[in-house]
């Protein structure tokens, strides 16, 4: 992506930049809300038109003099997405008319290298359509009147982006080559016109792909997505900006200054990584009853969880782990994603020794009992200490999540496991576990067949789950395990055989039957017996 042009949305606070963001990139990505000041950090998104791919930055209102902190800091980000950007479309809205915020946003974007489109916003009808000719004042060639909630016009705006944009990069070139020679051999394959690369048995190939160890194909080239998350004001802004090394989101000591998810592309050593910046995730109680950008924030946050790979619990480690801390992370393993909980504020703690760590983590382990697998890193996201080990962390979890193990040595480990300890017995007796498979990855899933399935404790999945972890690793990854009753070996008669023939119809039959007939057999052959 960093080889992209890249398309800048500014303009004075609420006048639909976020929704013009979200009408180009083809989903609500941004927070829109019928208040100004909503957006505060940059916001990036990939956009396609006409044949040609870039990046849309959507930005908080430009204002001269806002009189608030964090508004100043939201300045700072606008002025950062000007200086970057290929194109900029200064929005204004076409109902309150030029107001002196635009001519003010105006008179900044006059000193801009970049090319200056004028987008007149909310020109729903042809009388606003006709009465935007009067941001022509601003003094660029072109303005163009559009809705950015209904789609009117929007159009005619990316045509002019595309024009606008500088020419294609040999990155973009190259990268429509191979999309257009995937697209033909995908032609071809689907018309029969090419043979399969690999000849023979299928299924035996597909059952050696089955029992493999190691990640599904393709796997190795996935980027690694990585959601820092937690609640408010413990510093997940502050560590965005200490692993980019720039100022990529706002950060200040009031809580809630974060509210849209802000994805960040990085590349470490070999592997690309999509860095999650979340808003701080509250109490529900606290969430309804708030503002309304809040609940949008709580929302994106968990979803950013949901499409992310690892999850990075970052904790006040001044404070120590809160309920809410738990709460956040319960949601993850719920998810079944990976997770690593780091300790930020580190430098905070007077007097630390040798053991401070460890008796920390014992402490965390201790009272949250659940987060036993997840890896432990202290951090300072202030000073930059150790913040790297947090990316090493995550990428070896991203890779844990997706180890498989094959079947014969996953029963190796859970016969010894039932030979040391056996099932505890229910209602119905011992369950007996038979065998145990692996049947997913990210995250791990293991089925295990068993008489009483139902019957087995929590207590022994835990142990089973101890084994796994102690056996294979899984380090900071949930593990799913999934109990089932084993199906009966017995035949059906009424099945029929492989080779297309009847089965015989068998009787079935028990000792005691056996005994039955036999007898009755002996009393006929001596009743029948003449005699001598």
């Amino acid at each position: 992506m960093t080889s992209l042009p890249i398309v800048a949305i500014v303009g004075r606070p609420n006048v639909g930049k976020s929704t013009l963001f979200n009408r180009i990139v083809g989903h609500r990505a941004a927070i829109v809300e019928d208040r100004a000041r909503t957006t505060r950090d940059r916001i990036y998104g990939d956009a396609e038109w006409n044949g040609r791919r870039f990046i849309v930055v959507d930005t908080g209102g430009l204002e001269i003099h806002p009189g608030d902190p964090i508004e100043e800091r939201v300045q700072e980000q606008a002025r950062l997405a000007i200086s970057e950007a290929d194109v900029i479309v200064l929005v204004a809205d076409s109902i309150t008319g030029i107001t002196p915020a635009d001519h003010e946003a105006a008179d900044l974007l006059r000193t801009a290298k970049a090319p200056v489109l004028v987008a007149a916003n909310k020109a729903d009808n042809d009388k606003r359509e006709l009465e935007a000719a009067e941001f022509y004042s601003l003094g660029w060639d072109e303005t163009y009147p559009m809705s950015a909630a209904h789609g009117r016009g929007v159009a005619d705006l990316l045509d002019a982006i595309v024009w606008a944009l500088p020419p294609e990069s040999e990155q973009e070139i190259a990268r429509k080559r191979r999309e257009a020679e995937a697209d033909v051999w995908a032609a071809d394959m689907a018309a029969g016109r090419l043979s399969r690369i690999i000849e023979g048995d299928e299924e035996a190939i597909e059952a050696d792909a089955e029992g493999a160890l190691g990640d599904e194909p393709g796997e190795q080239d996935q980027e690694v997505g990585i959601a820092l998350v937690g609640r408010p004001n413990v510093g997940k802004s502050s560590l965005l900006n200490s692993l980019l090394g720039e100022e990529r989101a706002i950060v200040s000591e009031i809580p809630g200054t974060t509210r849209d998810a802000i994805d960040t592309h990085l590349t470490w050593g070999r592997t690309e990584i999509v860095l999650i910046d979340t808003a701080g995730i509250k109490r529900p109680g606290k969430v309804s009853r708030g503002p309304e950008a809040e609940r949008y924030s709580t929302l994106r946050a968990l979803k950013a969880v949901d499409r992310a790979d690892v999850a990075v619990l970052v904790v006040d480690a001044f404070q120590g782990l809160t309920a809410q801390d738990a709460h956040v992370a319960g949601f993850v393993v719920e998810e079944g994603k990976g997770l690593v909980v780091a300790l930020n504020k580190w430098d905070l703690l007077a007097e630390k020794t040798d053991r401070t760590f460890d008796e920390y983590v014992q402490g965390l382990r201790r009272e949250v009992p659940f987060l036993d697998f997840a890896p432990v890193v202290s951090i300072s996201a202030k000073t930059g200490q150790r913040v790297g080990r947090i990316l090493e962390l995550a990428v070896d979890v991203w890779s844990e999540r997706r180890k498989r193990i094959p079947t014969p040595e996953l029963n190796r480990v859970i016969r010894a496991a039932s030979l040391r300890q056996a099932p505890p017995a229910g209602k119905l007796g011992p369950p007996k576990i038979f065998y145990a498979t692996q049947v997913a990855v990210a995250p791990p899933a293991f089925v295990f067949f068993a008489r009483h399935a139902d019957q087995v404790h929590f207590s022994y999945q835990r142990f089973l789950e101890n084994q796994l972890r102690t056996e294979f690793g899984f380090d900071g990854t949930p593990i799913k395990l999934i109990f089932r009753e084993r199906a009966s070996a017995r035949l059906d008669p009424r099945r029929p055989r492989s080779d297309g023939r009847k089965r015989p119809m068998t009787r079935a039959f028990s000792p005691s039957s056996a005994r039955g007939v036999s007898g009755a057999k002996r009393k006929s052959d001596t009743g029948n017996r003449s005699p001598q």
